[in-house]
């Protein structure tokens, strides 16, 4: 019997089969200890690692992810390879919803010239960045997310969470970013058209801190990719999985996202799999002192 699930654990699950067949799944994998082959040995311990990486993430991460993960700990594996472990043990990331739009377009004359052209990148930290905003909801009402992403690492730099959606939201977003040091003089901050971002108070605030403002075409999420991935990153992987009592329930949980999972655990593949953080510390160690922007 232990030698039929091991000839067609390449076809199903070992855990269906072991049940199928009455097997305990610890005798099988007791005896595959004394009898597998080094590549069946390699695949169970491949097994059991891509089992860890998923699971951590709460079932959330797909394969390229897990691969992403294990890739930045030193594990030698194929995409593939992962894809197929992950297939054969029916571990299958949580499906992603559809994500709405949340700030209200302003009048057409309030608006600034888009001076990021879709192209997301920084040769610096703290010189280019986005943000925008998305509503949470709890059984006490809305509570608003504003977010400052950092175009060079992808570390939410800056973030604040209200009852409102008013200007002070995001000028919040922006106070905490410049506090942690991650505004250089001049430096670019894009967003949409919404009204907290073309109000006078937001043109102060910008003014006041040498930071120039930036703005793509109404209605094409494309011109704020980076910031809209963000959001359909944390919905998908937290906010649609849970639900909130209060507001600070809330902020609690999606403070934990983004400081803890989302900078610092999650891999991103605009740094190579680095985490946030870590590639924003790389950078901080090898130039103490950020640039000002071109």
């Amino acid at each position: 019997m232990y030698r039929v699930v091991q000839e067609k654990n390449a076809d199903f699950p070992v855990a269906w089969m072991c049940r199928q067949l009455g097997l305990p799944r610890a005798t099988y994998y007791r005896w595959l200890d004394a009898a597998e082959t080094p590549t069946a040995l390699r695949r169970r311990e491949l097994t059991d690692q891509v089992k860890t990486v998923f699971d951590s993430s709460d079932g959330i991460f797909g394969h390229r992810m897990v691969h992403t993960k294990l890739a930045a700990a030193g594990i030698e594996v194929s995409v593939g390879t992962v894809a197929g472990i992950m297939a054969e043990n029916g571990w299958v990331a949580k499906r992603m919803r559809a994500f709405k739009r949340t700030t209200i377009p302003s009048d057409p004359d309030k608006v600034f010239a888009d001076l990021i052209g879709r192209d997301f990148t920084a040769e610096a930290p703290g010189t280019r960045l986005v943000g925008d905003i998305t509503y949470l909801r709890t059984d006490e009402g809305w509570l608003y997310l504003a977010t400052v992403i950092d175009l060079c690492t992808r570390m939410v730099v800056g973030w604040a969470m209200a009852e409102h959606m008013r200007a002070s939201l995001v000028t919040g977003a922006l106070t905490m970013a410049r506090d942690r040091g991650h505004l250089s003089p001049n430096a670019i901050f894009h967003s949409d058209h919404g009204t907290q971002y073309t109000s006078r108070e937001m043109g102060a605030w910008c003014a006041g801190n040498n930071i120039r403002q930036s703005m793509g075409a109404t209605g094409v999420c494309w011109d704020n990719a980076v910031a809209e991935s963000l959001f359909s990153s944390l919905k998908n992987e937290f906010y649609h999985h849970h639900s909130f009592t209060t507001r600070q329930d809330a902020r609690l949980a999606t403070m934990r996202y983004i400081e803890v999972f989302y900078n610092r655990w999650r891999p991103h593949t605009n740094n190579e799999g680095l985490r946030p953080a870590t590639a924003m510390a790389n950078f901080t160690t090898r130039n103490q002192q950020l640039p000002a922007a071109a």
